[in-house]
């Protein structure tokens, strides 16, 4: 199954760009906030969520959310390695996401049973995806990569690539990379930004949403 297929499976058309998602960048520091955010943004309408590996709890954390909240779908980000790919799919992650594509990793993901999205920045990054026949990826890091200029660039020799800027990405900006006919989503930390889940002001995050 391609990513843009779980989206849809999952009804995403919740943002002005119908099929589109704006897909959370989550950071889970306490354990007990993992469910409590999860269903924050669940009742914003968002429905597919990304947990970095970013702190030691986030496996637990995707574990705990799917189990509490099966209508979500929990995706797992930050993954660097093939061990780390492979502890995902054991927490129950619905997709992997990088920050970057080495042949290594690109090649374990061919045989799995989830979306892999990989992280481009380059032609370069483009190419190596589509050898191993991965068409959707992540753009990143999207500003300081060259935003939306940069993504049009790259859209023009890779028609068939699909993308999801990560990084840079923000409440003043994001509808205009959703306009683009080569994004298929959108990533980001500001929907649920760390001072509001550290004081738990989970009603603040369904708002955002």
């Amino acid at each position: 199954m391609q990513f843009d297929e779980l989206m849809a499976q999952y009804h995403v058309s919740k943002t002005s760009q119908t099929h589109k998602a704006i897909l959370p960048v989550i950071v889970i520091e306490d354990l007990q906030d993992a469910v409590p955010l999860a269903k924050a943004l669940l009742d914003g309408g968002i429905t597919m969520l990304e947990v970095t590996l970013r702190t030691g709890v986030a496996l637990e954390a995707i574990a705990a959310i799917k189990s509490a909240l099966p209508e979500a779908c929990i995706g797992a980000g930050t993954v660097t390695s093939e061990r780390q790919f492979e502890d995902c799919l054991d927490a129950g992650a619905e997709f992997i996401i990088s920050p970057g594509i080495t042949p290594t990793l690109a090649r374990y993901a061919s045989d799995s049973p989830v979306p892999f999205v990989p992280g481009v920045a380059s032609a370069s990054d483009i190419m190596l995806a589509i050898e191993h026949d991965i068409h959707q990826v992540k753009f990143f890091p999207a500003g300081q990569a060259g935003g939306i200029p940069m993504l049009k660039a790259l859209s023009a020799p890779f028609p068939s690539i699909r993308f999801c800027p990560t990084g840079g990405v923000n409440q003043q900006n994001f509808q205009e990379y959703l306009a683009l006919d080569s994004v298929m989503a959108v990533g980001g930390s500001w929907i649920c930004p760390n001072t509001l889940i550290k004081e738990k002001q989970w009603q603040a995050i369904t708002d955002l949403c």
